[in-house]
């Protein structure tokens, strides 16, 4: 993994820059909201905690969670219109900046598709740019499962979209920023990883990545 200095070099001349969502883009963790709308907050939170610590396999945590859950689409469309996510501060500054530079900016997250593309919308971002999971629904509108054919919904998702992106469009330097595990992992493919603290200090994370901030404005400041 690149160093600091590397890090910072490849972020200036990076094509495409990739974003985790929940506790980097947002402030909060999609699913364990999700979960406290759906009033079974605490047992969710207590399994994402231990999902983002890697120590349960991404889809086994998922299934379990959501099966749990058992969001209805009105349930989530509630959600989105009553609670709709608090953006991290310095968010939409950063990707504008990253736009002014022609880079393209990807949202990819282990949430979902309802909410991240709510939130894309907010912070200007092409829906064709958002990788998520995608919730499964009855013709009533009851939960129905997930599609468990999206990379995101493995372990090791992240990096494969990366591993994607850069094959089918072409880019050459590909930067991720996350808070989690699976961000991480993602580099390599992804050429460097800035690690993000603003929301939740994952300790592992911090000790790992070459370049950890715990704010936005310190990453648009090496964009000036």
């Amino acid at each position: 993994m690149a160093t600091a200095v590397e890090t910072k070099a490849i972020l200036r001349s990076a094509d495409a820059v990739c974003f985790d969502v929940d506790s980097t883009i947002i402030k909060e963790e999609g699913i364990d909201e999700l979960a406290k709308f759906c009033g079974v907050g605490d047992v969710v939170a207590e399994m994402t905690h231990n999902a983002m610590g890697g120590t349960i396999p991404f889809k086994k945590a998922l299934t379990e969670r959501l099966a749990i859950i058992q969001p209805s689409r009105d349930q989530v469309n509630k959600l989105i219109n009553d609670h709709p996510p608090c953006l991290t501060d310095g968010m939409m500054n950063l990707v504008d900046r990253l736009q002014q530079r022609n880079v393209q900016v990807f949202l990819i997250s282990g949430g979902f598709h309802v909410i991240v593309d709510s939130i894309a919308a907010r912070i200007n971002i092409p829906l064709t740019n958002v990788y998520a999971n995608k919730l499964k629904f009855h013709m009533n509108g009851d939960y129905a499962g997930f599609d468990e054919t999206q990379p995101t919904a493995e372990s090791g998702g992240k990096g494969r979209v990366i591993s994607l992106l850069k094959k089918e469009r072409g880019f050459k330097k590909v930067v991720m920023i996350g808070d989690g595990i699976t961000d991480l992992e993602a580099c390599p493919p992804a050429d460097a990883f800035i690690g993000f603290g603003g929301n939740v200090v994952r300790q592992q994370v911090k000790e790992k990545a070459k370049w950890f901030v715990t704010s936005f404005q310190e990453i648009t400041a090496e964009l000036e």
